[in-house]
């Protein structure tokens, strides 16, 4: 299956995992948003929306996924790497909202944000230009996206590699364990994309989505893994090498990952890996 995501409106999840927000200095943003319940994720937010023109900020036009680099963000200091999975989803439309979302693939993902105060959107923090967010080239068949599904025995790892060294990043997670997942998660976006206000950090999403046109596939990345300490506490910088790699736990253990990212020998097409340079 060929993917093209210049043609497809993509999002993030905000609050997938328990803990990200608050670790990311984000939980007091979504202070006065109501969720269903505790766990629920906080909001959808754009990360490219194309054809951007009335209605959708003109700086979530701009394609922003690079698969080998990340560009640095003028004027800033504090980036981060978040690491995800994503899911690519065929949309059914009617009548400009969304019916259904039916997962086709699913890649190693980086939702790379901004640290700063002040931002009014969550989407200001995630998209400053191009090479700004990373999905993987090597994507993967999704067969059914549920507990019987190819992705319930994958997990989620990421690192920092500087100057050498490969530092563990993210926790490694369950793709299972996010808070919402499969059928739940499902449900949670169609009302989103359809319903979801623009107020707080978050956005009206379904005006977006029409003026792209109703895109016949959408990119969701699901949401970011809890830091490391070491994660939590280390931007990036020049020359620092982000890492992301989506792999199934029945194949590998996260020993397995931690040296095939030192020694550069993930090439198991069943891993997504994503591999970006960060450059000043």
């Amino acid at each position: 299956m060929n993917i093209d995501l210049k043609k497809m409106a993509t999002f993030g999840v905000a609050g997938n995992f328990t803990g990200h927000l608050e670790q990311a200095g984000e939980a007091s943003d979504f202070t006065n948003v109501k969720t269903a319940e505790a766990k629920a994720p906080k909001a959808v937010f754009p990360t490219y929306i194309p054809g951007a023109d009335k209605l959708t900020p003109a700086f979530l036009g701009i394609f922003p996924f690079d698969s080998s680099k990340i560009i640095f963000p003028k004027g800033e200091q504090k980036l981060q790497i978040e690491p995800e999975c994503a899911i690519v989803c065929d949309v059914t439309w009617n009548n400009g909202k969304v019916t259904a979302l039916k997962p086709v693939v699913f890649s190693a993902s980086n939702d790379c944000s901004i640290r700063k105060e002040g931002a009014k959107k969550i989407s200001e923090k995630k998209n400053w230009g191009v090479s700004s967010k990373g999905f993987a080239d090597n994507y993967i068949a999704i067969d059914s996206f549920d507990e019987n599904g190819i992705l319930n025995k994958y997990r989620i790892a990421s690192f920092l590699v500087r100057d050498g060294v490969v530092h563990p990043y993210g926790e490694d997670s369950a793709v299972r364990d996010y808070s919402y997942v499969y059928g739940k998660l499902i449900d949670w976006l169609i009302e989103k994309f359809n319903n979801q206000l623009n107020e707080g950090p978050a956005e009206r999403i379904n005006d977006y989505l029409n003026e792209a046109g109703c895109p016949s596939q959408v990119m969701i990345s699901i949401g970011a893994t809890r830091y490391t300490d070491f994660g939590e506490h280390n931007f990036l910088q020049n020359n620092d090498l982000s890492v992301v790699v989506v792999y199934p736990e029945d194949k590998y253990s996260k020993e397995d990952i931690i040296k095939g990212v030192e020694q550069g020998t993930l090439n198991d097409p069943m891993v997504s890996v994503l591999s970006q340079r960060v450059e000043v």
